[in-house]
């Protein structure tokens, strides 16, 4: 009954504005940016009918690629992933940085596409007829740096792909099959010019009133804008204009993304990442036009030169119907036998780390052995992970030990190249819950001990609070309702081309494997 009561409270509050869940409608037909605060990096979107689709960078996270879903452009969900992992033996350990990069989605012929590279193992494409259902994945190209591929279908039915190149280059366009499936041709290049664009990447290519538009950001992640180039020819020659640059509110490098208009084709608007420290690339949405002289113009131009600023705050699309407030998953429950879609791993993901039925209505994480690290678990696979949601929030957890040896432990975790936990740890006297730092030194790699206190039971509440955008602290609790802070203020980090993220995880720093797990009821933002 208890756990129920919790649920409906938890319910009551995301529904009504909890200030540690960020929700961008503001519920009088505006809303404000960005629209989702959390890594969803390089995100593109497509519109089918009345619905949008979303897709965006996993890197070495699986599942991979996840697909969101809204009405409005503003209240999205998780509603599946594109890969459960990658056909590459090389990902069953976590190979930081690497993984899918800058997918894009398109929809041709009654087929749902997303291409995307991964920087050393090539060219990829995904297919499937619904995106909420089974994808199918292709290894398209076996090829090094290559970045940033989006297909495209001319009015004629001809097959394309542009991409640019690792760190950023020349825009290069490639025939292909009519299918999307293989290329035909070793590419042209068809601009380059580091001197205006440095840094051109993320591109989406368009077509509109018999001009070829490839949408391209510049200037790198932090401090760069977005370009569009423009021709009448396909192959070129392409001139080139910058459409939106930081303003004067806040908001870096506003760039990379989609554009889409409402179901009617009368509104266009842009999906573009603000990149944001430990928070990743966060998502905005920004209102467009078209100009008289066939550019595009993206966010607010109130001096009229063509270049736009980002909004904070605008009026919602003009999209008809009552659209119900959502933010991607973040709680669970681990009442359903599958994982949750706001999880992820930090390689491909084995059976044996974990269950959602050997104890019904908890998560199962076995003690995997991390020994060949010294317990350091930046080199770990098998920790159990989510995108930071709000600028600040806790994440409060219920965890119960069932270890067999000393050194198993399991707790909360603060993810990214240094790291920090607290954690339920069995010793050789008895349990203690202790405050743990670590990072990304296959040097030092032994994780550091900063404080701890002796229990009687192997079960605790444990809390992690995210204060600002620098440190966290810890906290437990063996009631419930009171908690103790613990330890100082711990630094939290962004990781490889990622934000920091939290979760939980249960680890061993044993070599020889043993049968301890832990048990997790629940897992809230709250």
């Amino acid at each position: 009954m208890n756990k129920v009561l919790l649920v409906i409270a938890t319910l009551l509050v995301c529904r009504f504005g909890a200030s540690a869940q960020w929700v961008p409608d503001l519920g009088n037909g505006t809303y404000k940016n960005p629209v989702i605060h959390a890594d969803y990096s390089d995100p593109d979107v497509i519109r089918t009918g009345d619905d949008y689709w979303m897709v965006a960078s996993s890197f070495t996270c699986f599942p991979g690629i996840p697909v969101l879903h809204s009405r409005d452009m503003v209240n999205w969900e998780i509603v599946n992933h594109v890969y459960p992992r990658l056909p590459l033996g090389k990902y069953d350990r976590p190979v930081h940085g690497e993984g899918s990069w800058a997918p894009a989605i398109r929809y041709h012929d009654g087929m749902y596409y997303v291409y995307f590279c991964t920087p050393y193992d090539g060219l990829f494409v995904a297919r499937a007829t619904d995106p909420r259902g089974q994808w199918e994945l292709t290894q398209m190209l076996e090829v090094a740096k290559w970045e940033d591929p989006c297909p495209f279908w001319d009015d004629n039915g001809e097959a394309y792909l542009v991409h640019s190149i690792h760190r950023g280059g020349p825009a290069i366009i490639h025939r292909m099959s009519r299918d999307g499936l293989r290329l035909l041709d070793n590419g042209t290049v068809v601009y380059h010019d580091e001197k205006t664009n440095p840094i051109l990447e993320g591109m989406k290519m368009h077509k509109r009133d018999g001009w070829y538009y490839i949408f391209a950001p510049a200037g790198g992640v932090s401090t760069g804008w977005q370009t569009v180039l423009r021709s009448r020819n396909l192959y070129g020659p392409y001139e080139a204009r910058r459409v939106m640059e930081a303003g004067d509110n806040g908001i870096n490098g506003p760039h990379q993304g989609a554009l889409i208009d409402t179901p009617d084709g009368k509104e266009w608007w842009f999906m573009n990442f603000q990149s944001k420290g430990i928070h990743g690339r966060v998502t905005h949405l920004q209102p467009a036009r078209w100009s008289d002289d066939g550019w595009i113009v993206i966010g607010d131009d109130p001096d009229g030169d063509g270049i736009g600023n980002p909004v904070l705050t605008h009026r919602k699309p003009a999209i008809p119907g009552k659209h119900e407030i959502k933010i991607p998953q973040t709680s669970d429950e681990f009442d359903s036998p599958r994982p949750g879609l706001q999880w992820q791993w930090q390689s491909h993901p084995r059976d044996e780390w974990y269950s959602l039925t050997s104890r019904p209505g908890f998560m199962r994480l076995n003690a995997v052995s991390c020994p060949s690290e010294h317990g350091n678990l930046y080199f770990a696979g098998n920790l159990y992970l989510q995108k930071l949601p709000a600028p600040t929030f806790t994440a409060t957890t219920l965890v119960e030990a069932g270890f067999s040896v000393s050194g198993e432990r399991a707790g909360l975790i603060m993810m990214g190249n240094a790291y920090s936990y607290i954690a339920v740890i069995r010793g050789d006297e008895g349990y203690r819950i202790a405050v743990v730092t670590g990072k990304n030194d296959k040097y030092a790699v032994t994780p550091k001990e900063l404080t701890s206190v002796a229990i009687n039971v192997p079960k605790a509440w444990l809390r992690v609070s995210l204060d600002n955008d620098t440190e966290c602290h810890y906290s437990y609790s063996l009631d419930g309702k009171d908690f103790t802070p613990l330890g100082p203020a711990c630094t939290v980090t962004p990781g490889t081309w990622i934000g920091a993220k939290t979760g939980i995880f249960c680890s061993s720093p044993n070599v020889v494997p043993s049968s301890g797990y832990a048990d997790f009821d629940w897992f809230r933002i709250e």
